[in-house]
């Protein structure tokens, strides 16, 4: 009896899954999730923005950081300096030339982003307005006040002369404090940019020389300064563009000068990211091929794994920059060198797993690394905050992903048979003990040297070898400044007698005391010193309505309620500002009941950034380690290589500080937790180093030198960059990679890790036990 066919399963129900069968559910989600992060790391990368200005390197939490702010937000931020210079003295105060530079510093005015504007030729013709008005209402209540006093006289039955005499009486107080004014007013002539006599009397003294009230916008004979405050928060883009159209209306005046310099922080700022920006494609593209060629050209995998490490960073790296760009957060100084950075660090953990370490360790050892950069985020400087959060998110990163391609692409191949030579047998008990003992020399003497090692807080040293900075030094020669120094009074009411009094003994003792090191440049006192040292209340209520908004908006709040002196000085040596401010703290005398007294500018919160980093030195550097070493504790099962790690990271760093010390080099506020950057690669070599030598594989060991020398490149592409803060920053760093991997290879080698079974327990358990056909092997004696 024949049996009938089988009737064939509808192919929606069949099991088998042919080369036109549908993709999973499973599959498809994962596919649009990984569509969905891509196209959102574009949009974040699109929306990346740079941040190189000085106030980046600032401490934000800080008061005098935020005093500095208040002050910038109600006054402007730091100016852009136009210096003009001529071939004769007095050149661009001539009626022709002054009325030109009347006419740029206007346009000046109207730019978008623009504060306020200080010229020569704005403040010389706000003056000569105000004289005029000034001069005539002194004269009119003069006239007043003696025809006030002639009528009551002869009210009261008084003759001619006894009338006269009253009112001569009544005007005595009045010629005493204003008469001098009268007298230096009138013979210049009328009040007016075109008398060259009431000008050039105004502007300079009797020898020919800027008179010091106006050194701000006057600093020589031969040399006149526009200063174009920008509105406080403009941001990076923003920074450039104002520059940009500074730069575009100075040749639409035609003025008589010699040279022309636009300087500034803003304009420095503005060329570093000028130049990041037009680095920033070649050293990445740079990493990429380097990091690239060291997975080429060196055998330890398949070729077409070869360059999986490459791609799980570059995608990790993209990440990282768009998430700053979806969040809004500008990119700083540090965070652009990120890039190069990951290339090689985050190509590690993919490498290990593509030798197949064990996923407990290679995710233990990520983590580790995550939480030493992560530490730098309890510096108080946020452009170091910026760097420990990427660094950290970036690896974070690369490991996720390293995760996902290997579960994706499936295992990877076995590792080929290993070449080397076999393992050597341990080296003997005094070698162990030199170097031992050498190590720890090395130990002790670096961790020694930290607080002794220079630290260089030097702003303008972040933009050396931009041709910025050499317009920086000459604005900086010629103006005998580079910053300010702004004594900030805040309170109900500023402009009190007392308060006044207070300012001009503070100005007073400061010009007295370190007139070498400050100079006045603009304050209530200098603008009101003609009212004298005792005024009334009326007198002052007057003076502050006679004066020109444009000079008195300068320093004082339009509510009273803040009012600053501001001091020209050298932002050049933090070391050398630190103890001016102690000592500019020191001497200033008590302020008046509800007045509350700051140091504020860019000098002295560069100062709170050096101090921070500077006393914190042991606890920027210590906290990487503490990251480093607690996540290995939790994560590792034996904790031995914990403690391993730690020492191999210490020692490297270590010896990073005694090679600082032997070459004088300086650190800089992104390489001052050096430590923190050393433990992050010193722990996960050393771990990877302990785990290859307990498996006996050299595959494994091979691959965390791979790992050290494409960390390396990816630092040293760093020292081709134009600025010498980013070349130093990446040369530095690529010498700690190196420093961490031979600590590790010592420290494995000083305390080597138990050895296990070739055979993984799993399979060891499974195999059958020896027959009598299967005896071990025994030797002599056995």
């Amino acid at each position: 009896m024949s049996r009938l066919p089988r009737p064939r399963r509808p192919l929606a129900l069949c099991r088998t899954r042919g080369p036109l069968a549908p993709p999973r559910p499973r599959t498809l989600l994962a596919l649009a999730a990984a569509l969905l992060l891509l196209g959102l790391t574009a949009l974040g990368l699109a929306r990346t923005r740079l941040d190189t200005g000085a106030e980046s390197f600032l401490p934000p939490a800080d008061p005098t950081a935020r005093a500095t702010e208040r002050v910038a937000s109600a006054f402007g931020g730091d100016p852009v300096v136009v210096l003009l210079e001529t071939t004769r003295p007095g050149q661009l105060t001539s009626p022709g030339q002054l009325a030109k530079l009347l006419a740029l510093e206007g346009k000046l005015a109207q730019l978008p982003d623009v504060a306020a504007v200080y010229g020569p030729a704005t403040v010389l013709n706000q003056v000569a307005g105000r004289a005029q008005d000034l001069l005539a209402q002194l004269v009119g209540y003069r006239d007043g006040l003696y025809a006030e006093a002639v009528r009551t006289a002869r009210e009261r039955g008084a003759g001619d002369a006894a009338a006269s005499a009253a009112g001569q009486s009544a005007t005595a107080g009045f010629d005493l404090r204003y008469g001098p004014l009268l007298i230096q007013g009138m013979p210049a002539g009328l009040p007016t940019l075109r008398n060259e006599s009431f000008v050039h009397t105004v502007a300079f003294d009797q020898a020919g020389d800027p008179r010091p009230q106006w050194r701000f916008v006057l600093p020589r004979a031969d040399a006149d300064a526009i200063l174009v405050r920008p509105r406080q928060g403009l941001d990076q883009r923003a920074a450039e563009q104002l520059v940009q159209r500074i730069r575009g209306t100075l040749p639409t005046v035609a003025l008589d000068t010699r040279q022309v310099t636009v300087s500034g922080t803003p304009v420095v700022a503005a060329g570093m990211a000028t130049t990041l920006r037009a680095e920033l494609p070649l050293l990445g593209g740079g990493a990429l091929v380097a990091v690239a060629l060291v997975f080429l050209l060196v055998r330890w995998t398949t070729g077409r794994h070869r360059l999986l490490p490459l791609l799980s960073t570059v995608l990790a790296t993209a990440a990282t920059l768009g998430l700053f760009g979806l969040v809004g957060r500008p990119l700083t100084l540090p965070v652009i060198a990120v890039l190069p950075i990951l290339l090689g660090v985050g190509s590690d953990f993919m490498t290990y797993l593509e030798r197949r370490a064990p996923r407990r360790i290679v995710v233990t050892v990520g983590l580790s690394t995550s939480a030493a950069f992560g530490a730098l985020l309890l510096i108080p400087v946020r452009a170091i905050q910026d760097l420990g959060l990427a660094l950290a998110v970036g690896v974070a990163f690369a490991v996720g992903i390293a995760l996902l391609l290997t579960r994706w692409l499936g295992a990877p191949p076995p590792p080929e048979p290993s070449a080397d030579r076999p393992e050597q047998a341990p080296a003997p008990a005094r070698r162990r003990a030199v170097a031992a003992a050498a190590a720890a020399v090395v130990l002790a003497l670096g961790w020694t040297l930290l607080p002794h090692l220079g630290l260089r807080s030097d702003l303008r040293g972040f933009a050396e070898g931009l041709p910025a900075t050499e317009d920086a030094a000459h604005v900086e020669e010629v103006m005998g400044s580079s910053g300010e120094l702004t004594i900030a009074v805040s309170g109900p009411d500023t402009m009190t007698r007392e308060a006044l009094a207070w300012m001009s003994r503070a100005q007073d003792q400061l010009i007295t005391g370190h007139g070498d090191q400050l100079r006045a440049v603009l304050s209530p006192p200098s603008l009101l010193n003609f009212l004298g040292h005792t005024p009334t209340d009326g007198q002052l209520d007057a003076a502050l309505r006679l004066l020109p908004r444009y000079l008195t908006s300068s320093v004082i709040s339009d509510d009273h309620q803040l009012a600053v002196l501001a001091f020209a000085t050298r932002l050049d040596d933090a070391q050398r500002l630190l103890i001016l401010r102690d000592q500019v703290l020191a001497s200033l005398p008590p302020p008046p009941a509800g007045l509350t007294v700051e140091l504020t500018g860019l000098p002295m919160a560069a100062v709170s950034a050096y101090q921070s980093i500077s006393d914190d030195r042991y606890l920027s550097n210590l906290m990487g380690l503490v990251a480093a070493g607690g996540v290995l504790l939790l994560g590792l099962r034996r904790r031995a290589d914990a403690g391993r790690a730690v020492a191999a990271a210490a020692l490297a760093t270590a010896a990073g500080f005694v090679t600082l010390w032997i070459t004088q080099t300086a650190l800089s506020p992104v390489t001052a937790a050096l430590g923190s950057l050393t433990a992050a690669v010193g722990c996960e070599f050393t771990v990877v180093l302990a785990e290859a030598a307990r498996r006996a594989d050299a595959g494994l060991r091979r691959a965390v030198g791979l790992a050290a020398a494409a960390s390396a490149v990816g630092y040293a592409v760093l020292g081709f960059s134009g600025l010498a803060v980013v070349s130093q920053f990446g040369v530095l760093l690529a010498g700690s990679v190196v420093l961490a991997y031979a600590s590790a290879r010592l420290l494995v080698w000083l305390l080597p890790p138990g050895a296990e079974p070739a055979v993984p327990a799993a399979s060891a358990a499974s195999a059958p036990s020896p027959t009598a056909n299967q005896r071990p092997a025994v030797g002599v004696g056995g």
